[in-house]
């Protein structure tokens, strides 16, 4: 339920932002802006604007499959809907930090999209079934123990190489964010991890 609750959250705000320039501007993420004038919640709320409807379609349509796998497991293990909050808006927070600090003098930067949270989630999802099959590209299967190193590969490569407009830092951070969030919730279950092999 969390899950479609953020998802519609997300599809309202973005919606209101494609036609409303200044309310997309408020809510973008402005490592100047966040840290010059103490506007902290541009962290969180930059996650639920997107560029398109493409942007917001792919976006939400991936964390559907994967949230709503995550939230019942997180339901399952006793860690309910703080523990899935935790992992969605850590994971954008953890994924804004890098850019955070590299972009906080620089005030024309700008970084919109839940990419980061749901790559936590993926994440977190391949932690707790590692050869579940992903879809790479949207069409050929791998586990997702393979695809895991190949998508953090390609994230490093890519913020190399730029010039796509794509935060690719955001993408890298929040995915490592959603492998080690479990272990931040029971460090125990690095057993249930390693069972999986």
């Amino acid at each position: 339920m969390t899950t479609y609750i953020i998802i519609g959250i997300t599809v309202v705000l973005s919606y209101m932002c494609f036609n409303n320039s200044e309310l997309f501007g408020k809510l973008a993420f402005s490592p100047y802006r966040t840290i010059k004038s103490n506007e902290w919640y541009r962290l969180i709320t930059h996650g639920l604007v997107h560029a398109d409807t493409t942007h917001l379609f792919v976006n939400m349509i991936t964390l559907w499959s994967f949230g709503t796998y995550i939230e019942e497991g997180f339901e399952y293990l006793g860690f309910g809907i703080g523990g899935y909050l935790g992992l969605y808006f850590g994971g954008m927070i953890a994924a804004s930090l890098y850019d955070l600090i590299k972009r906080r003098n620089d005030p024309y930067y700008r970084s919109i999209g839940a990419s980061g949270a749901i790559s936590a989630v993926l994440f977190t999802s391949i932690f707790f079934n590692p050869f579940g099959k992903i879809l790479l590209f949207a069409i050929i299967p791998i586990p997702g123990i393979l695809f895991g190193p190949l998508y953090l590969v390609y994230c490093q490569y890519m913020n190399k190489k730029g010039g796509d407009n794509i935060n690719h830092n955001a993408h890298f951070y929040g995915a490592v964010y959603g492998l080690i969030y479990p272990l931040l919730l029971e460090p125990k279950l690095i057993y249930t991890f390693l069972s999986n092999f």
